[in-house]
């Protein structure tokens, strides 16, 4: 049975990994990313760095934290350089 910290590991893990959900939602929504590109890359590069980190001591909590947040980032920028054109674009 988990501890009381490994417990308050899952309650990080969850926030952080659903702070991604409402804006990757509305970037594909938009079909364009508005947040910041240094933020975005930073936070990709942190997250994925810190899961390799992760995998290598083995922490499941902070492997999957990292993995989710590492998505949320890159689903960001994927839209941040490859925004979906508007039908007023294409016409």
């Amino acid at each position: 049975m988990p501890g009381l910290l490994q417990w308050i590991g899952y309650v990080g893990l969850t926030s952080l990994a659903l702070c991604w959900i409402p804006q990757s939602i509305e970037t594909i929504k938009q079909g364009r990313c508005m947040v910041n590109l240094t933020f975005l890359v930073l936070s990709a590069l942190g997250s994925f760095s810190l899961a390799l980190y992760a995998v290598s001591i083995g922490d499941s909590i902070f492997t999957i934290l990292n993995c989710l947040t590492t998505l949320g980032a890159g689903i960001n920028i994927f839209y941040k350089f490859f925004p979906r054109k508007t039908s007023e674009e294409t016409a």
